[in-house]
């Protein structure tokens, strides 16, 4: 795929994971300085490695959840758990990748991931309830 067709995949698939509004605000809100990031990240994160169709987008999600906790990314963790739930994870599914990752990654890190996720997903229904 040449850029231009990463960046249109990836852009498409961002919305569909993160929410039409929260990329077309990050986008919108990109710099001269940070607009080569967002537009990186945006073929090659999400055009590239999110159009392979090897994982489906609930597996990817379920892996970025655990990955985050592990880094303790919780702007990005709540971000993905809106965008798991977008992709079919339940919020059981959710809970059990974040025990697994309390213990693989430590108890401190998975507290802090339950208290984002637990917002996140106040937040997603929320949102889905007013359509």
């Amino acid at each position: 795929m040449a850029n231009d067709e990463l960046f249109e995949k990836g852009f498409q698939n961002r919305k569909d994971v993160l929410g039409a509004a929260h990329v077309e605000k990050s986008w919108n809100s990109a710099d001269d300085f940070n607009r080569p990031m967002q537009k990186l990240v945006t073929e090659y994160c999400w055009g590239e490695i999110w159009s392979d169709p090897t994982l489906p987008f609930k597996t990817r999600s379920l892996i970025n959840l655990a990955m985050l906790t592990a880094m303790s990314q919780h702007h990005e963790l709540a971000a993905h758990v809106k965008g798991a739930l977008r992709n079919g994870v339940t919020k059981d599914e959710i809970r059990a990748v974040l025990m697994q990752a309390a213990i693989y990654c430590g108890v401190p890190l998975a507290l802090a991931a339950f208290r984002v996720a637990s917002e996140a997903i106040a937040a997603y229904e929320a949102e889905a309830a007013r359509g």
